[in-house]
């Protein structure tokens, strides 16, 4: 069976395809590069023994998007990462994040209409929800105004889905909303690559530890938490690329109840951001230099996932913990900046 991955190299895309070919899935990926390095396909490639088929192409444009499903319309299931996702970028760059964020995700459907299989993951965020009123955040609270243009596309990425499912009862779809994705691969051939300065906190802090950046920003030292910095639901990445081939499974096998679901992916376990800092001086052995600084416009103070429904529903859980993902994220760094 052929799985379309868009944005398969990226980060959770890179480590969800793993996962798909362990289980033997045929994978085709679509990316543009402008985010992530054609390197990834031989970490891929290393770890699987199976290289991905893949073709660099840029979503925006839509008779590229139709050619595409045209020569590939044997695909049974299609999992869309393909996105912007730096909140503070989205905030400076709010037409960028709607063009990339929207308009690629209205092609991928329009072209998913014609398929004989209509089965569509979406990658999702916790940031739907805003700033909660409730900890842990289960999925019926209610899906406040963002607080950022991403937070935005994501919102309305939901809705298009929605929307779409409610008149194209043939189409089965599952949004899943990740709470903060952290770690590498185990094996150290694929991990997070950002471009540029990291917009995430674990690859400030790696980067800091081998010496590339001088000093790590906590934005914000005075939120109402236990030591007053953010809290938030790191999850092992491994362990959310494993919750995609759960979810396309259930679809392929219409063990779904309706046509469209969602889930929250996280641990049901919030950290500060200091306690994230202190797990990886922990399992590294490195202390990590770092300063408190403004707060950053764009974030809010708690998030963590009530998983229960993923637990139930989906059949799926976390196994890895945040020392397990500081040290394969640690790993990583130190093999990319020894090549």
């Amino acid at each position: 069976m052929k799985i379309l991955v868009t944005g398969g190299l990226g980060f959770i895309g890179s480590h969800t395809v793993v996962e798909l070919q362990n289980e033997g899935y045929e994978v085709v990926i679509i990316d543009n590069l402008s985010n992530s390095s054609i390197e990834v396909l031989d970490g891929i490639t290393a770890i699987t023994k199976k290289k991905p088929l893949f073709e660099e192409l840029d979503l925006k444009v839509k008779t590229d998007v139709q050619d595409f499903f045209m020569r590939h319309n044997d695909i049974v299931g299609v999992i869309h990462f393909a996105a912007s996702k730096a909140v503070g970028e989205s905030v400076a760059e709010p037409l960028m994040y709607y063009e990339n964020n929207i308009t690629t995700l209205v092609y991928v459907l329009q072209e998913l209409k014609k398929l004989d299989k209509k089965n569509f993951i979406f990658s999702s965020s916790c940031t739907v929800y805003g700033q909660a009123d409730e900890l842990p955040i289960t999925e019926s609270a209610p899906v406040k105004p963002a607080e950022s243009p991403y937070g935005n596309t994501k919102q309305i990425g939901e809705e298009i889905i929605s929307d779409t499912c409610r008149v194209n009862g043939d189409i089965k779809a599952i949004a899943l909303r990740y709470f903060n994705p952290v770690g590498a691969h185990p094996s150290a051939e694929i991990g997070e690559l950002p471009i540029g300065v990291p917009q995430n906190l674990v690859p400030f802090i790696t980067q800091t530890a081998i010496g590339m950046r001088e000093q790590l920003s906590v934005f914000g030292g005075d939120y109402p938490t236990s030591d007053g910095t953010c809290i938030r639901d790191y999850i092992h990445v491994v362990d959310l690329a494993k919750a995609h081939v759960v979810a396309l499974k259930r679809l392929l096998n219409g063990d779904n109840d309706s046509n469209y679901e969602y889930y929250n992916l996280g641990t049901g376990t919030g950290s500060t951001v200091l306690e994230a800092i202190q797990a990886f001086e922990r399992v590294s052995g490195v202390a990590i230099n770092y300063k408190i600084v403004d707060r950053r416009e764009g974030d809010i103070t708690a998030a963590y996932a009530e998983t229960n429904k993923a637990n139930t529903v989906l059949g799926w859980k976390t196994e890895l913990t945040l020392d397990d993902a500081m040290a394969s994220a640690w790993k990583w760094e130190q093999k990319i900046r020894n090549k």
